[in-house]
């Protein structure tokens, strides 16, 4: 067992915290937001993550789990410390280091003895090498603290698994005391196969933007396909098919619709363009440029079809919008593709009824003109089309024809080519979905 802090109680803080006591650690949170502190010191998680708060209240039962605002207390308890906090895209689209330097400010001069300070936070290549040199140079010890970079590579809905049995984990070190003490601290996992790889800081800064770069660029392909299916008479949902069963390519993200969202792939695809341009070496990854235009012209296009459902104008319609997160089994709404759409039939005249199991919330705070109902039948009655903006099983459950009986007009429009299109038209409704033709 080893005692950790976990800097910032953000998603990415709170879920690493709760696996590190769920391994066996004793953790301290730690967290400049008083109010956020005391909520999760008493088991109330401040966003929707399957699973989360039931495993932070039973860490805070067993004692293993405590939060605070206290940077002396972690640094005195602690000889681990994990570095969790945000790099929000900067008006450049570089990642902003703000919150990761402000961490170090506070925690530096209060660590006088032997410690590991551990990145986890998404940063530029390059950031390790001047966390490392910033916090030699301002602890007490001059030189007793080491550094590793250890990125993460959450899922949002599926953050306990991807950190109690990830993919792999990487450790960028320097040393081969700082390697032991992760290795260590990560045994029960490479116990359980795990691979863990060793490597230096900047690879290891790179792992989480190359890999979500890559994934965007896999979604943005599928959808650019979409666009010339959408020219043509072509499916683009059977194409996708066709590719998934090759097995040099593969199904995962190669999912057609209204394209990725969140805070990361968007935030990590643009903050790796604007480091290369740094680097002097920006035409490597050019193509990056196109992959995020591809994904935002995908947006645009879902407002498109319905507008065309409408008869060709938004202007006192009835749009029913099932679902707001960027994607299922969240809350999450930063850059949301279903917000943007929602937003976008908003402006244009319609009046948007939107429903979704867990983000409203969080939705009606920043965009109180839409219109939130309690379940998906209400926010579809008197609907002129309704649209499924989010992939959440709800929806995908819905009964077709029972729903056909409280809109206006049977029409519908698949965000995410997630609904079963026979069982819909079947129920008389017109099918609408990027890169398929309407069957009306």
């Amino acid at each position: 067992m080893r005692s950790i802090s976990v800097l910032g109680c953000g998603y990415l803080g709170v879920t690493h915290a709760a696996c590190m006591a769920e391994l066996g650690h004793q953790v301290v949170a730690v967290d400049t937001d008083e109010a956020k502190v005391a909520a999760l010191t008493a088991g109330e998680v401040p966003f929707y993550e399957p699973g989360l708060q039931e495993l932070v209240s039973r860490h805070l039962r067993t004692g293993r789990l405590h939060f605070t605002t206290s940077y002396s207390e972690a640094a005195a308890q602690a000889d681990i410390h994990f570095i969790c906090v945000g790099t929000p895209q900067g008006a450049d689209g570089a990642a902003d280091l703000g919150y990761v330097d402000s961490v170090i400010d506070a925690l530096a001069p209060r660590l006088d003895h032997e410690c590991l300070v551990v990145g986890k936070s998404t940063v530029p290549v390059g950031t390790a090498a001047r966390i490392a040199d910033r916090l030699v140079d301002r602890a007490p010890g001059k030189g007793a603290v080491l550094t590793a970079w250890n990125p993460e590579f959450l899922r949002e809905g599926h953050g306990i698994a991807d950190t109690l049995q990830p993919d792999r984990i990487v450790l960028g070190v320097r040393s081969p005391q700082a390697e032991k003490l992760l290795q260590d601290l990560y045994a029960p996992l490479a116990d359980a196969g795990v691979p863990i790889l060793v490597t230096d800081f900047a690879t290891a800064e790179l792992a989480k933007t190359a890999a979500n770069s890559f994934l965007a660029t896999k979604i943005s392909f599928i959808n650019a396909l979409a666009e010339v299916c959408e020219a043509t008479t072509a499916d683009v949902v059977e194409l996708a098919e066709v590719l998934a069963l090759d097995r040099r390519i593969g199904g995962e993200f190669l999912k057609p619709g209204i394209g990725f969202g969140g805070g990361c792939l968007p935030k990590d695809l643009r903050a790796l363009q604007a480091r290369t341009r740094e680097l002097g070496v920006g035409d490597a990854l050019a193509f990056l440029s196109e992959v995020d235009a591809v994904n935002l012209r995908r947006r645009e296009k879902a407002a498109y079809l319905i507008r065309q459902q409408c008869g060709g104008t938004l202007e006192g319609k009835r749009i029913a919008a099932l679902g707001i997160s960027f994607k299922p089994d969240s809350d999450d709404i930063r850059d949301s593709p279903a917000l943007h759409v929602a937003r976008r039939l908003s402006t244009e005249g319609a009046y948007v009824s939107v429903y979704d199991p867990k983000a409203m919330k969080n939705a009606q705070r920043c965009h109180p003109e839409l219109h939130y109902e309690p379940d998906v039948k209400s926010a579809c009655l008197g609907a002129d089309v309704v649209t499924v903006l989010t992939e959440w099983q709800e929806f995908q459950e819905i009964d077709p024809w029972a729903l056909g009986s409280v809109v206006a007009q049977r029409q519908v429009v698949d965000g995410r080519n997630t609904l079963k299109r026979i069982d819909w038209e079947r129920a008389g409704w017109a099918y609408g979905a990027l890169g398929r033709s309407i069957h009306p």
